[in-house]
């Protein structure tokens, strides 16, 4: 999920297919509730996302789809940034002895994004705070923190503190602001 940056869906598998794909969407879809013309699907150009089987369960669901640019390396920064945490991990292993460790690894990973780890690109929030809703009392019981702390010691501030910023939308490329 882009504007949460929740995994909401994954799987390993010992190969890459337009059946492991679909899949992976349909489960996705019907476990969160997805609702036809709800949802974008942002994927590269790979040939399990732009199969047509993959096109037809995305019809079928009313997702539209949306697809990087032939040969523009950074057009998802999004998967970049999250594949970058994933491989910088302390824990991340060389190899995998088996698809068994690699899914036990992955299962890992992905709690700690989900539940644990704290994402500076959404306000320091954790991604499954922000995708539940959760984020309006969190940002309230930071920002009373901080007044309170403030008012204890108000030789450290200048100004009233605010707690850092949630977004409140999200975009694969921000739209341009034409003016009139």
């Amino acid at each position: 999920d882009i504007f949460s940056r929740k995994v909401v869906a994954w799987s390993v598998h010992d190969t890459e297919s337009e059946s492991h794909a679909r899949r992976l969407i349909g489960e996705a879809c019907r476990r969160h509730g997805v609702v036809r013309d709800q949802l974008v699907i942002h994927a590269d150009r790979g040939s399990p996302m732009i199969a047509g089987t993959v096109a037809e369960l995305l019809n079928e669901l009313g997702v539209a789809k949306s697809h990087s640019r032939p040969r523009v390396s950074n057009d998802n920064p999004f998967i970049e940034s999250h594949f970058k945490t994933l491989k910088y991990r302390p824990d991340y292993p060389d190899r995998f002895d088996s698809i068994t460790a690699a899914r036990a690894w992955v299962r890992r990973f992905v709690h700690w994004y989900n539940e644990v780890h704290y994402h500076s690109g959404i306000g320091y929030l954790r991604p499954a705070d922000l995708h539940d809703g959760n984020q309006h009392a969190i940002v309230e019981h930071r920002q009373a923190t901080l007044d309170a702390a403030s008012a204890a010691h108000p030789e450290r501030f200048t100004k009233r503190p605010h707690p850092a910023r949630v977004p409140t939308k999200a975009w694969i490329n921000r739209p341009s602001i034409q003016s009139a």
